[in-house]
């Protein structure tokens, strides 16, 4: 199969809908953040999504069924597993969520990041 030049997905050029959303009571810890996502490509088996998310301060428990790569463009968030142990994020940084990681997700500044998701069936 070939695949024209055309099918290239540029985020700028991209324009996707915007969701705006509050997390369900039962994932909150602390606060209640407004979030919004921009999905700009989804592939056809809708195993494979990527875009920009950004979210208020908060705090909120996450359970990765997913694989996450995250690029932060703005803003300051702690990721902390089960086990009481964590890690800052802020601009620049870019990492991996594997899936299977259980913890919580704390905006501490507000925060914008490209996100690239893998959903394996």
């Amino acid at each position: 199969m070939t695949v024209s030049v055309n099918a290239i997905v540029r985020f700028a050029a991209t324009h996707s809908p915007v969701e705006t959303y509050q997390l369900p009571a039962e994932k909150l810890v602390t606060g209640n953040p407004t979030q919004t996502l921009e999905n700009h490509y989804s592939s056809p088996c809708n195993q494979f999504h990527s875009g920009i998310w950004q979210s208020e301060s908060g705090t909120w428990n996450v359970n990765y069924t997913e694989y996450e790569y995250c690029e932060i463009l703005e803003g300051s968030s702690i990721i902390t597993d089960t086990q009481g142990q964590s890690q800052s994020f802020s601009k620049g940084d870019r990492f991996i969520i594997p899936a299977g990681f259980q913890g919580t997700w704390e905006v501490c500044e507000p925060c914008r990041k490209v996100y690239v998701i893998f959903e394996q069936k």
